[in-house]
């Protein structure tokens, strides 16, 4: 009997303690409830914040395509009120071209001398001032000296905003797409187009978008630098590196890499179509294909396939494989600008530039999360601020060259020019893939 009474004593002592150590592990999950939940929220903080400079820079790269957009439609109005030749109104492209070779140049010394947040606000505050001579009609002279500001001030913006969203924590490839996909033609500029002696007063909403440009990235990202805008706390992601450079050393790095080249020159000639087809086909439209005055509206399309292309393609982006994308897209491309070349038709014209700004569109995204794979991440803000601004010179060079050739052939020339354009840009991106994998072996 004494054995019984002493284990089932034994029983319940054993059954305390382990109603104790419950207890204990309860409250050491209540003691680190509180921490979890910190953690949870600091994460939802560092997402919403994100998104919060992720829309602004949305409106910087809405900005360069409502600039971009837009000499298209106003280049007929702007011929007539200056009475001007192709050659002569080209120097609008010409000068613009010398503002983004600058604006390219300087991007990288700016983003490691006054920062990210100041260079984004020197580049709406640069278009400001553009806007604001434009939008009184003056001498010609006068209005495309400060095309060359434009210029500069949109290549900084562009190159820092595609640079900062490559480098972003959360979901950076598409948003990369989202972001290039706001880079738009407006319908507006038609409009103006339509007005004889009013058609300047379209500068003067370019003014006021700038303006909100330069007060929204002001006020989010404060005129901080990178670093600090995207370390949350010092911390790393895991397999971030931490090699720190020298400037000198990072400049010969970044520009000793041949894929970097060849990714700079991709985005030179892809850029250069864009810009060309949506600054000349308007034109072509009225000279070849007898377009009225809402030929403007064809241009609109062309950029809203791109815009459409740059969020509807992205599940076969990702099914086919974002290198292989860019082949079919581009013999896709080849085959519609050839419809644009040969076919006749006012309507089927239109619809085909349409369809092909559908399938260019991906490309500029593709190209920029790609070459987060093919470049070092210590060196990848500075070079997708290099390919960037390279690109933008193409918005400018080849509508020139184009506006040049017209002026000699006539406006012909321009399909089977852009023709030639993607043949070349195909060979680079074959060139670009075959380095990133050598170097991998």
């Amino acid at each position: 009997m004494e054995q019984f009474v002493a284990a089932v004593q034994e029983v319940q002592a054993e059954k305390h303690r382990d109603v104790s150590v419950v207890d204990e592990k309860a409250v050491q999950n209540d003691s680190t409830s509180p921490s979890t939940s910190a953690s949870i929220k600091t994460t939802a903080a560092e997402l919403r914040k994100e998104w919060i400079q992720f829309v602004t820079l949305c409106l910087c790269l809405f900005l360069a395509g409502w600039n971009d957009g837009t000499t298209g439609p106003l280049l007929p109005r702007i011929q007539e009120f200056y009475n001007l030749g192709y050659t002569a109104v080209s120097t609008l492209f010409l000068l613009q071209c010398i503002g983004f070779i600058i604006g390219a140049c300087a991007a990288l010394y700016l983003n490691d001398k006054i920062g990210f947040g100041k260079s984004l606000v020197l580049g709406a505050s640069c278009q400001i001032i553009a806007y604001i001579a434009q939008s009184t009609a003056p001498p010609f002279p006068v209005l495309v000296t400060f095309s060359a500001l434009n210029g500069f001030g949109l290549a900084i913006q562009d190159a820092q905003s595609t640079g900062y969203v490559a480098v972003m924590r959360h979901y950076p490839d598409r948003k990369m797409g989202a972001l290039h996909a706001v880079y738009v033609s407006p319908l507006v500029a038609t409009q103006f187009a339509k007005l004889p002696h009013r058609w300047s007063f379209h500068y003067m909403i370019s003014c006021a978008l700038a303006v909100c440009a330069a007060i929204a990235t002001a006020c989010v990202f404060r005129f901080k630098r990178q670093e600090e805008l995207l370390d949350y706390g010092n911390r790393r992601d895991d397999g971030d590196e931490t090699e720190e450079v020298d400037g000198k050393n990072k400049y010969r790095q970044i520009f000793s890499m041949r894929v970097l080249h060849y990714l700079a020159f991709f985005m030179l000639l892809y850029v250069g179509i864009e810009l060309t087809m949506g600054g000349w086909i308007v034109t072509f439209m009225l000279r070849e294909r007898n377009g009225g005055s809402s030929s403007g509206y064809v241009a609109s399309g062309l950029y809203g396939g791109l815009m459409l292309g740059r969020v509807v393609l992205l599940p076969l982006n990702e099914k086919i494989g974002e290198q292989r994308a860019i082949f079919v897209y581009a013999a896709i491309a080849a085959a519609l600008d050839i419809v644009v070349w040969r076919i006749r038709d006012l309507v089927g014209d239109a619809v085909a530039a349409s369809i092909m700004g559908l399938f260019l569109g991906p490309m500029y995204p593709i190209v920029m999360n790609q070459a987060a794979t093919f470049i070092p991440r210590h060196l990848l803000t500075g070079s997708i601020g290099w390919i960037a601004g390279v690109g933008q010179v193409g918005s400018a060079a080849f509508p020139f060259i184009t506006g040049a050739l017209a002026s000699r052939f006539d406006i012909l020339v321009l399909p089977p020019l852009i023709l030639a354009m993607i043949g070349v840009m195909v060979v680079l991106w074959l060139l670009a893939v075959l380095e990133s994998r050598k170097k991998r072996v």
